[in-house]
């Protein structure tokens, strides 16, 4: 109501000033404008104008997003397009639109002048916006999902896509209205056949300024709707949550380094019976974290690791995730999946309990279903939702398995991650400080859980108690 008053108020200033003003020519109001509308849509090519005006402008809009989301990936994936494209970018967002409206009448001729001129007004927009959303996008969680194997699509819909949505968003917004005034100006100077710019500048010939100030307000209308309409796909693009899908391909290892290489099988061939490390050394910067270091796990086994903070447990748990390369040494025996309780939870907080383990379920324990027959499209994500949020109900409170993470305590969210690195189908599992944050019935809970569900897998834990060791039954390794 408060907002139709305000509305009222201006339209009766605007009234009473084209009375006060007493000429046609110089200003009119609000009812010869509405006459003047209601006129101008009675006639039979009123449709067609906007349509084609529509058309051009808004297709130019789309290609310019299109390409700007594209190339702004591309960009981001691949680095060196950001520093090929950055010439051209600052060119469209420097150079006045009325040279560009020009050289278009030049070489492209009237009729697609608006496309391009909305084109080239969103198209540095969207591109640069995308690059800084990607880049925004949570650098832990994008460590998880390499760790993990999580696949491209889902790392894209449930990592970048949150990150780049409220940037595209706002660039968007933006973007909207000034593709439509550059636009209908273009079809001013151009005056291509059918188009709202033709119309305007008819009015201006005639001195009719109703019909001018009534096909500026179709003009607002129309980019008004234009706008409502992209926002709300965008919002419902970025309130979307589906379940991820359950993928089947085998892992894929990024960036490995040499001392990798021979992760299953040692240099003769043979199966390598457990995991070796053999006289590494890491260093940052002139601070040595480890140096000469060498540790055998045997396959199945249960290790505890501990060591006061800063004497390189992460830094030895990196080693093993790949996520850090050694200055020096060997590493063998890494198998390829791994499953990780990070420091840090490093959870989708927006997503529920079920969805953030769905994103690195894999097949491969006891508790995963087989692939075959029913078990394969929505039928596997089925399965595989059902059997998470049984696991999940063994050590989570059951209400709380269908909760976005956000809502849940810092226990509980633990608890999430345990499960999640559980439930990954990894033939080694290894926990940062897993327990922390539980309480005493909770922390043997959810070691009683772990026990149960290793079926045969090697457990690595870093711990500063003697008490969690114990719990999980563990060979204590110290550095």
């Amino acid at each position: 109501m408060r907002r139709g008053m305000v509305i009222l108020f201006w339209l009766c200033v605007w009234q009473l000033a084209a009375v006060m003003t007493h000429n046609d020519i110089l200003l009119v109001g609000p009812v010869q404008v509405g006459g003047a509308l209601l006129h101008s849509m009675a006639e039979a090519d009123f449709l067609r104008t906007i349509f084609g005006s529509a058309c051009r402008i808004g297709l130019g809009f789309f290609a310019a997003l299109f390409c700007g989301v594209l190339l702004g990936t591309c960009s981001y994936r691949y680095g060196w397009p950001e520093e090929f494209f950055a010439p051209v970018i600052t060119a469209l967002k420097s150079v006045p639109v009325a040279s560009f409206v020009v050289l278009l009448l030049i070489w492209a001729g009237s009729g697609s002048l608006s496309f391009f001129i909305s084109f080239l007004i969103v198209f540095p927009n969207v591109y640069v916006n995308t690059i800084a959303g990607l880049k925004s996008a949570d650098r832990r969680l994008l460590e998880m999902a390499k760790v993990f194997g999580v696949s491209g699509f889902n790392r894209v819909c449930f990592l970048y896509r949150p990150a780049l949505m409220p940037y595209l968003r706002s660039c968007v917004k933006v973007s909207l209205g000034m593709s439509w005034k550059s636009g209908v100006a273009a079809e001013v100077i151009g005056l291509p056949a059918d188009s709202l710019g033709e119309r305007i500048y008819m009015s201006k010939i005639y001195l009719d300024t109703a019909g001018l100030f009534a096909w500026t307000l179709t003009v607002i209308l129309l980019s008004f709707f234009f706008e409502k309409a992209v926002l709300y796909c965008l919002k419902k693009l970025e309130d979307w949550k589906p379940y991820p899908a359950v993928e089947r391909r085998a892992y894929r290892k990024d960036a490995i380094s040499e001392v990798h290489k021979d992760d299953r099988r040692g240099r003769s061939g043979a199966a390598v019976p457990g995991i070796f490390i053999r006289n590494v050394n890491k260093a940052y910067g002139n601070r040595q974290v480890l140096s000469d270091f060498s540790l055998t796990m045997r396959r199945g086994g249960r290790y505890c690791l501990m060591a006061p903070s800063g004497e390189g447990k992460t830094t030895l748990l990196g080693l093993l995730n790949r996520t850090v390369l050694p200055d020096a040494g060997m590493i063998e025996g890494v198998p390829e999946r791994i499953g990780m309780v990070f420091q840090e939870d490093r959870l989708c907080e927006t997503y529920d309990v079920a969805a953030n383990i769905l994103l690195t379920y894999r097949p491969g324990t006891g508790l995963h279903c087989s692939g075959r027959g029913k078990n394969r499209g929505a039928g596997a994500r089925e399965e595989a939702l059902r059997i998470i949020r049984t696991e999940a109900e063994k050590i989570l409170p059951p209400e709380c398995v269908t909760n976005s993470v956000n809502q849940l305590s810092g226990g509980m969210k633990r608890r999430c991650a345990v499960l999640r690195a559980m439930l990954s189908g990894a033939e080694l599992i290894i926990m940062d400080e897993p327990f922390a944050g539980l309480d005493e019935q909770n922390r043997e809970r959810t070691a009683a859980y772990i026990l149960e569900n290793l079926n045969g897998r090697t457990l690595l834990v870093t711990t500063h108690r003697a008490e969690d060791a114990a719990l999980l039954d563990g060979e204590i390794v110290t550095l």
